[in-house]
């Protein structure tokens, strides 16, 4: 269980130096890699389906391919403890569970781009797994490699420069999409060209370079011993159950209470975001406005909610900015609520994603630190892949009917719902601050 041992505060120029150190740049980099696809097969994509003249309610569905972020768990024992041949020798465990991940991105992108979603959406779709699969799988093993780079009071700091480069990933997978796809396509911009999104997802793929050159000039501490596996049976007990044994050890019936706080903390978010890019389409907003509005100007506040998140627990621990999180979270889609009664307001559109992304990236910084705390070292790329796929099944079952509530109640309601749906998060946070379970990391 957590320590009852206060925290000890640090200085504002100790946090600042903590910034600027190489493992914190490293993970800036690396957090990129891991922030471009995930918009690639869901917001974005979005936006691509809708203008190829997809409707809502398939979109939507569609969003499903993003369970696959739930289920990492699944082959997360794999990448935790399985040695690949020749690549793990030569770059190092995690290094080489990295690379491959971002080879198979890279594939699945380019084989996205060459498909045309108006007249290939099961093509589209296939590829667009490929790439779901090749994240995840990134995000196992980087997750670790975050985890073990440094100890529990690095994390914050960590985290926050994980999502400031996994937000600036997430700008150019939707800005830059856009930007893109809209001087590339050879037509008026109210009328579909597949063209112009070809080379703006073939620009994506050529991207995921970053990470590439990222892993292959980055250092590894070699944390896990390297399995020897002489029977099905060991391989299952030492890589699959030992790691959920050891949280439910740890944790004890607390175990129950901190798993559901995981599985629904990012809800409110997590449902609305798969309308978010079809709203712009509906209310008539351009590839040029939604790329300037919601990737440029949101970008102040994405980052400096990134900043202040990973600075604040650092400084006032992780259980006050995880329910300051939740809170923005929830509140935050009321304000697009509002936004969908003003048609096409574009100033409306600025104040509203400026403040969407300012408690995005409090609530994610926080958040991540307090999943990665969870962890035990032994077990860390196993044990965090459990951790964040439950924060994204349930909330990503749930949005893949979000098109269908669109299509029956509006905009508005929807937006309201999703608010609502985020109360149940401020009880739970409650109950980890009173039970300790916080900043945990035997």
């Amino acid at each position: 269980m957590s320590s009852s041992t206060p925290e000890t505060k640090q200085s504002f120029a100790e946090i600042f130096s903590a910034y600027t150190q190489k493992i914190t740049l490293r993970m800036f980099f690396l957090g990129f890699s891991a922030g471009l696809p995930l918009l690639l097969v869901l917001g974005t994509l979005g936006f691509w389906l809708r203008e190829a003249g997809i409707d809502r309610s398939t979109i939507g569905y569609l969003s499903w391919i993003g369970l696959i972020y739930g289920f990492k768990w699944v082959w997360a024992p794999l990448v935790d403890r399985l040695t690949l041949p020749f690549l793990s020798n030569l770059l190092g465990r995690r290094k080489a569970w990295l690379l491959i991940a971002q080879i198979l991105v890279m594939t699945g992108l380019v084989g996205m781009s060459i498909s045309d979603p108006s007249k290939q959406v099961n093509a589209v779709a296939c590829f667009a797994v490929l790439v779901a699969f090749g994240s995840a799988t990134q995000d196992i093993a980087l997750d670790a490699f975050r985890i073990e780079s440094a100890d529990t009071k690095m994390q914050g700091v960590l985290a926050a420069a994980y999502q400031t480069g996994y937000r600036f990933a997430m700008i150019w997978a939707g800005a830059g999409v856009l930007w893109i796809a809209a001087r590339a396509q050879q037509t008026p911009d109210n009328v579909y060209d597949h063209y112009g999104w070809q080379v703006a997802y073939l620009c994506m793929a050529a991207s995921m370079l970053v990470g590439v050159i990222t892993v292959l000039f980055s250092n590894e501490k070699q944390y896990v011993p390297q399995m020897q596996v002489h029977s099905i049976k060991q391989w299952i007990q030492v890589a699959f159950l030992e790691p959920f044994a050891d949280f439910l050890k740890r944790y004890q019936w607390h175990a129950v209470l901190i798993l559901a706080l995981i599985a629904v903390y990012r809800i409110s978010d997590v449902v609305m975001g798969i309308m978010a890019n079809p709203f712009y389409v509906d209310m008539g907003y351009t590839k040029d406005e939604v790329a300037s509005v919601t990737k440029v100007f949101g970008v102040i506040m994405t980052l400096l909610g990134a900043f202040i998140g990973g600075g604040l627990t650092v400084r006032f621990g992780i259980y006050r900015i995880l329910m300051l999180g939740a809170i923005l979270s929830a509140a935050s889609n009321l304000l697009f609520a509002w936004l969908a009664t003003q048609g096409h307001d574009l100033t409306g559109l600025i104040f509203v994603i400026s403040a969407d992304n300012l408690s995005s990236g409090i609530a994610s910084a926080a958040f991540i630190a307090y999943l990665s705390s969870l962890t035990n070292i032994s077990y860390s790329a196993t044990q965090y892949a459990l951790f964040s796929s439950m924060m994204l099944l349930i909330p990503k079952w749930i949005a893949g009917f979000s098109g269908v509530y669109v299509d029956h109640f509006g905009y508005s309601t929807f937006f309201i719902s999703t608010a609502i749906i985020g109360l149940p998060v401020l009880i739970l946070v409650w109950f980890v601050g009173k039970f300790n379970l916080i900043e945990s990391n035997d």
